[in-house]
């Protein structure tokens, strides 16, 4: 993996990751000049016993630009800089220009209200997977999606080595369908200053299986999921992908290593490889099965950077496609948003039988 560091004229950091050497570019561009003067802030939520964050500049960021005003495309003409500089660069990061969250030094005083407030401190960033704005995740080559594991793992190395940080999680909205403000091939990067609450949940059942099982409950079913082998998607040798048996989508697939790994900067280069592999076959299979750009949002769970053990808690991908059929959307119904208690009309080995029988080839 190769790196270089720079910073916009506004003050946001950027940094480019590739797989051959990258020449600096004159300037880290910028569409901006001036730092970013909001800051977000906390408020506690007293029933649900969580914080939610307050952006509401967020309303003003960029939705949906005609392709000759992509951001997120090299610049060609430095008069009209772009977020990221054209050269010879693979993967680009660089600090959101409009965060949830904000580093420590930039974040103001909350207001004062009748629920405790807090400082929003974190960072958002934003994770340009490649220059071309017509491709996609799932048409990049497995060394291409090999470095961005790598990325992956450096920004949560470097976030999570900041005292404020306790939890990275990288993600992808792709499609409109989904909620997408730009359509070139990218993610997001959320560094929170308190554990969220599903990770969290996650962390608690995984500490409570380990004390009664002695191995964390994902290592329990993926030896399952492979016994049983009608729902994988995917089985290397390092690597797997399924529709776990208690998906609470259709076509709901999760991603993870056989072996237990803490996070991205934990992957030994040979798991990491067929890790991408395994990733890669889910999204062409996807695009497959549909014959189109299929929309999802896919999220990396790992563990905590707070520097506690976290015993059983294992790197793995979930990702959720909102369709239902091929025609119809899946929306959360009543009892899904007001009680969290999912209602399937679709069976998992069903919807991993439409995906196992997509034929995917990778280089």
């Amino acid at each position: 993996m190769h790196k270089l560091l720079l910073t916009k004229p506004d003050g946001r950091s950027l940094t480019l990751y590739g797989r051959a050497p990258i020449e600096a570019p004159d300037q880290a561009p910028s569409p901006f000049s001036e730092p970013l003067g909001t800051s977000a802030h906390l408020r506690w939520h007293p029933l649900r016993g969580e914080w939610v964050t307050y952006a509401a500049y967020r309303q003003d960021r960029t939705f949906l630009p005609p392709p000759e005003y992509n951001p997120l495309a090299p610049t060609t003409d430095p008069a009209h800089p772009t977020e990221v500089p054209a050269g010879r660069w693979d993967i680009a990061v660089f600090e959101n220009r409009f965060p949830s969250l904000g580093p420590s030094e930039q974040a103001v005083a909350p207001p004062q209200l009748i629920v405790p407030t807090a400082r929003a401190e974190g960072q958002c960033e934003v994770v340009v997977f490649t220059q071309d704005p017509k491709s996609s995740l799932s048409a990049l080559p497995p060394d291409h999606v090999d470095l961005l594991l790598q990325a992956w793992g450096d920004r949560t190395r470097l976030l999570g080595a900041r005292e404020e940080i306790r939890y990275v999680l990288p993600f992808e909205n792709r499609g409109a369908e989904v909620g997408v403000t730009l359509h070139h091939p990218h993610g997001q990067i959320y560094a929170y200053p308190v554990i969220p609450p599903v990770p969290q949940r996650m962390l608690d059942v995984a500490r409570e299986h380990v004390a009664r099982h002695g191995r964390g409950p994902l290592q329990a079913l993926v030896e399952a999921e492979l016994a049983a082998g009608e729902r994988l998607l995917y089985e290397g040798p390092h690597a797997l992908a399924f529709v776990p048996v208690c998906a609470r989508y259709p076509y709901e697939v999760w991603i993870t290593t056989r072996e237990p790994v803490a996070g991205f900067a934990e992957l030994a280069p040979p798991v990491r490889r067929d890790l991408a592999r395994a990733l890669l076959t889910v999204l062409r299979k996807y695009d497959g099965l549909w014959q189109r750009p299929f929309p999802y949002l896919m999220a990396w769970y790992q563990a905590p950077t707070d520097g506690q053990a976290h015993p059983g808690f294992q790197l793995h991908a979930q990702v959720w496609p909102p369709y239902r059929t091929r025609d119809r959307l899946k929306y959360l119904a009543g009892t899904e948003i007001a009680a969290g208690f999912f209602a399937m009309d679709a069976l998992p080995e069903a919807k991993a039988a439409e995906l196992r029988a997509v034929a995917v080839e990778l280089d």
